[in-house]
C-alpha cells in the first residue's frame, strides 16, 4: 500500500511527532497526506490528518460543566483559551471501548475551532497516498457513521480515518446559515463542487441555493476530475463554451482517491479550464494550508464552515464570470 512510517511516538512526546510542519507542506500536489494513528481501546486502529492536530499530551485535569452535549467530558484551559474536551469513544458510541477516559489527549484545530479529543493512546504518524484511501461502505448509524475513509497498513490491518467534521456537527449542531444576498441573473451561473463530507455538501448546497446558482457535485477528487474533463471534452467536440457548464469550481482539500491539491493542479494545467476560478474550501484553515493551496494555483481559500465567507468569496468571481 506504499505507506511509510515517518515518526514513532506516544502521548508523552507528542510535540516532537508534530514538528516539521514546513516539511509537510511539501506534500501539496503529491496526492499524499500524513495520518496520526491512535487507539480508542478497541481492536480497531483509527487515524486523523496530522494537519488537524495541534498537539498531543497526557490527559489533563478536566473541569466538568453543566449542560454539556453528550460525549463532552468538560472544559480545560489551554494557554489562556477554554476549550471543550470530547471522549471520542463516547461520541462514536463504541460499546466495547474501556470505561476510562483514556491516557492521551489530541488537541485538534479545524473549521476555526479548537477541541480536545480523549483517546486511549497515540501510536505514530504514517504517510499515505490518497489513491490508496477509499470511502467506507455507505453507513448512516453507529460508530462507522463517523468514519470518512479507510486505508490499509503494510501488515494488512485497516485504519479508519475519523470524520471530525461529522463529530463536530453531531455534537455541537450544524452551523445555521443566515441571510445571503442572491446574485443578480444567477440562473445562468453554474458551480461544480467536490467534497467527501456529507455535512459539507449539504451546507455548500444551501449556500449555492441562497446565491441562486445552479450546482453539481462529486464525492471525491477522482470523480470530480473524471466529470470535469468529460465536460471539457464534450464542449470541445461540439464547439461550445465550457462556461456554459461550469463558471467556478469549489474543491475540498482532503478527499479519498485524489485530494484537492492534485485536482487543482490537473485543472490549472488544462488550458480548457482557463479563466474558470478554483476555490479551495477546507477545514484545514492554517496559514500553512493556505500556502499549500496557493502553491498549486487556487484562486482563493475559504475555511469551513463559514457560509458568509464562502458566499462573499464566490459572489464577485461569479458576477465577473456573468459579465464575461
Amino acid at each position: 500500500m506504499n505507506l511509510t512510517q515517518t515518526q514513532a511516538g506516544s502521548g508523552s512526546n507528542g510535540h516532537s511527532m508534530l514538528d516539521n510542519v514546513d516539511a509537510r507542506t511539501q506534500l501539496a500536489g503529491s496526492n499524499r497526506m500524513e495520518i496520526l494513528l491512535f487507539s480508542l481501546g478497541t481492536h480497531e486502529i483509527f487515524g486523523i490528518n496530522v494537519f488537524k492536530v495541534r498537539e498531543v499530551s497526557q490527559t489533563p485535569s478536566i473541569t466538568q460543566a453543566p449542560n454539556m452535549p453528550s460525549g463532552v467530558e468538560g472544559l480545560i484551559s489551554l494557554r489562556g483559551n477554554v476549550i471543550p474536551v470530547l471522549s471520542l469513544s463516547k461520541v462514536m458510541n463504541l460499546a466495547d471501548a474501556p470505561a476510562t477516559r483514556g491516557g492521551s489527549m489530541m488537541v485538534t484545530e479545524y473549521s476555526k475551532r479548537t477541541l480536545g479529543f480523549l483517546v486511549h493512546g497515540v501510536d505514530r504518524i504514517i504517510r499515505v497516498e490518497w489513491d490508496k484511501v477509499r470511502a467506507p461502505e455507505s453507513v448512516t448509524s453507529g460508530s462507522h457513521a463517523y468514519i470518512t475513509a479507510i486505508t490499509e497498513l503494510p501488515n494488512g490491518k485497516l485504519v479508519s480515518i475519523v470524520d471530525v467534521e461529522q463529530i463536530m456537527a453531531n455534537t455541537f449542531g450544524e452551523a445555521v446559515i443566515g441571510q445571503i444576498e442572491r446574485i443578480h441573473d444567477a440562473e445562468n451561473l453554474r458551480v461544480f463542487f467536490v467534497d467527501d463530507s456529507s455535512v459539507a455538501r449539504k451546507k455548500i448546497a444551501e449556500v449555492m441555493d441562497k446565491l441562486g446558482v445552479k450546482h453539481k457535485h462529486a464525492l471525491n477528487g477522482m470523480e470530480a476530475w473524471t466529470r470535469l474533463s468529460g465536460m471539457a471534452t464534450h464542449a470541445q467536440q461540439f464547439g461550445e463554451s465550457l462556461r456554459d457548464e461550469v463558471n467556478l469550481i469549489l474543491v475540498d482539500a482532503e478527499m479519498p482517491e485524489m485530494d484537492g491539491y492534485v485536482l487543482t493542479k490537473h485543472i490549472k494545467a488544462d488550458k480548457r479550464f482557463a479563466g474558470i476560478p478554483v476555490v479551495m474550501h477546507s477545514s484545514l484553515s492554517s496559514e500553512a494550508n493556505r500556502a499549500m493551496g496557493k502553491s498549486v494555483g487556487v484562486d482563493a481559500y475559504v475555511a469551513k464552515f463559514d457560509a458568509d465567507a464562502l458566499a462573499d468569496t464566490l459572489r464577485p468571481m461569479l458576477m465577473k464570470s456573468a459579465r464575461e
